[in-house]
């Protein structure tokens, strides 16, 4: 949320002014103001329910709004973002969270009623392959910018993690990289999307050297192709619970075997399983890492996201998996797509 103004009133303001403002948000608005003093450091709340319960009490509407500002109030420090006390604010029924940085100016609001959290992330999404299993599809338009529903599959993956409060993204590009740049060429919702150019063909991590600088210590790296609503949230609560140094979302994965299945010794049958189902995780392509690994993958040199794993998994780093509960397709052929299709009309 970049324009809060309308959010904001000096302390020495009035009771009248301060109607005036909190009737000025609307009617699908929280209602809600932010006190600020003449250093422009926030002092309080006040609700329009805070000034009509005073009203009845007696209080006159030429009074300062510093008569009656809440300065007992919840926020989020900037440069430390607790993510679990976004949870409280929910639940407590709090839509507003002011951002403030250390002489508690305002730096950002978090509208819940608008977005879903406000994760301390960087993300990159992968969007420089060929997508030649979608032929002819894709030869003229990049896989990542084909329609799902009304809008391009990347798009749907950049306005959740934009609606999870993720401000720096970044987008690697390759093929017809010129599209994809042109569509991101303006800002969405207060978010400048940055490309960047892979030389020439890394695999699914290793383009990932080429992104300037990150933000934040806790890096999403994600196909782009994918179209998902994984909670990101709940994705960040668990690596930062369990501390892990990378963080594979996975999908289950079964096997149905139609035929009885021997439990073999050798040649001896030791007993059968009639008709077994096998349940597996597999690689959703979307991973949480910490920032400082990002280093270990190689200059220039075609590198997966599997071999990156493996290679902390060597080092004996923490490396877990996170169970999507939601939906998930990786849009990679034509039947993937019309799955895609048909799914996004029930949405």
């Amino acid at each position: 949320m970049k324009d809060f103004s309308r959010y904001l009133l000096i302390e020495d303001a009035t009771i009248l002014e301060a109607l005036k403002k909190i009737n000025a948000q609307g009617k699908n608005e929280a209602l809600t103001l932010f006190i600020i003093d003449r250093k422009g450091c926030m002092v309080g709340t006040l609700t329009d329910g805070d000034i009509r319960r005073k009203l009845v009490d007696g209080l006159q509407l030429n009074q300062p709004v510093r008569d009656i500002v809440h300065t007992d109030f919840h926020y989020l420090n900037a440069n430390s973002i607790v993510v679990e006390d976004i949870h409280v604010f929910k639940e407590k029924g709090i839509v507003l969270v002011p951002i403030l940085d250390a002489q508690k100016k305002i730096v950002d609001i978090v509208n819940l009623k608008q977005q879903k959290s406000y994760l301390p992330i960087d993300a990159v999404l992968m969007a420089g392959g060929k997508g030649e299993r979608l032929r002819p599809l894709t030869e003229v338009t990049p896989k990542p910018l084909l329609k799902v529903g009304d809008k391009a599959i990347i798009d749907h993956n950049i306005d959740r993690l934009i609606s999870y409060g993720v401000k720096h993204i970044s987008v690697t590009v390759n093929y017809l990289a010129e599209q994809i740049e042109e569509h991101f060429k303006e800002v969405r919702s207060g978010v400048k999307i940055s490309c960047v150019r892979e030389p020439k063909y890394l695999g699914t991590i290793g383009s990932v050297k080429f992104v300037d600088s990150f933000y934040n210590d806790t890096v999403l790296i994600m196909n782009s192709d994918l179209f998902t609503n994984i909670d990101y949230e709940d994705f960040y609560l668990h690596f930062k619970k369990y501390n892990a140094d990378m963080s594979v979302a996975a999908v289950p994965y079964s096997v149905s075997v139609p035929y009885g299945i021997f439990n073999l010794d050798g040649r001896n049958i030791q007993g059968i399983l009639e008709k077994p189902v096998f349940n597996y995780y597999a690689n959703a392509g979307i991973y949480l890492i910490k920032k400082d690994l990002l280093s270990r993958i190689p200059q220039d040199q075609y590198f997966n996201a599997t071999d990156f794993m493996e290679l902390l998994i060597q080092l004996n780093l923490k490396v877990i998996r996170f169970p999507i509960t939601g939906y998930w397709i990786d849009i990679g052929k034509h039947e993937d797509y019309k799955k895609a299709q048909e799914l996004v009309k029930h949405l």
